[in-house]
């Protein structure tokens, strides 16, 4: 159960669950791709390629930022090389950079419905793209999506379908290269069953008394790097919810990781009520 010596590239790894997911990563030794955009400190979003890089370091790992944007096929090819150049390949890739806007058809500008099309959807294939062949040459490869089961209950697109398209986007792309690339790369996707403290929330859900019904980013990096220590060969084409996988190693009290523990959570979108899974390269 540990990922020493491995090499995680991390989209939007500056702050949030990308760079929980990098920092857990970081406490076993592991080198880390931090691919983000942001390269200065911006008032509503805390942290920077460079600051993450710093904790990166701090933790036990090693580090290094690269100015990424996903949406460009250059900057994501040049990101990539450089990783490659650095630590001698890549094992592990975590698509987690998104843009979200929680508004309805009329609201949505088609500037907007792009970003978040560009990003999410179209920015999670091409990482892959680009990940996949030094990810063949991988001991134990992983691709993670931080995305949603495929739940087609159309309450879930009725309010916000720009926005669900897209993250749905993300897991239908590791859905199907579950199955394009069985027994040589496990493609899973992970998702929060609540709200979990970021930007996001602080921004766009809810502010500060939104942020006291979440659990900190720490369940989402626990829960990744049990799944990444998993054989890729057996864990793949999953869609998993972040207290069932610490359920599953025996984790079963999260106070720890409530912000405000004693206060109801806020649900997610995208959970099915009654458990259901798609589930790929299972027999």
């Amino acid at each position: 159960m540990s990922l020493a010596s491995k090499t995680l590239f991390v989209t939007g790894a500056s702050r949030g669950i990308g760079l929980a997911i990098a920092l857990r990563a970081a406490r076993d030794g592991a080198n880390i791709a931090i691919a983000a955009k942001t390269v200065r400190p911006d008032p509503r979003l805390p942290g920077t390629i460079f600051t993450a890089a710093e904790d990166i370091e701090k933790a036990g790992g090693k580090a290094l930022p690269l100015a990424c944007d996903i949406r460009d096929e250059q900057s994501v090819e040049k990101a990539v090389a450089e990783t490659v150049a650095k630590f001698g390949g890549i094992d592990i890739l975590v698509n987690n950079a998104s843009a979200i806007s929680l508004a309805g058809t009329l609201a949505t500008p088609m500037k907007r419905y792009d970003l978040m099309h560009q990003i999410n959807a179209r920015g999670t294939f091409m990482v892959s793209q680009k990940c996949i062949p030094h990810l063949e040459r991988a001991a134990n490869p992983h691709v993670l999506n931080l995305s949603p089961p495929l739940d087609f209950d159309v309450k879930w697109f009725a309010n916000h379908a720009a926005y669900t398209l897209a993250k749905y986007g993300m897991s239908v792309f590791a859905w199907a290269m579950a199955e394009e690339f069985k027994g040589r790369i496990a493609f899973n996707c992970l998702w929060p069953r609540t709200g979990i403290a970021t930007a996001a929330i602080q921004n766009v859900l809810g502010g500060e008394e939104g942020m006291k019904r979440c659990r900190k980013p720490e369940i989402m990096a626990d829960a990744a790097h049990a799944i990444l220590c998993r054989p890729a060969a057996t864990c793949t084409g999953n869609f998993f919810i972040d207290d069932e996988v610490l359920a599953a190693e025996g984790i079963t009290d999260l106070d720890r990781y409530a912000v405000s523990p004693g206060t109801p959570l806020m649900p997610d979108f995208f959970v099915p009520a009654d458990g259901a899974r798609t589930v790929v390269g299972r027999t």
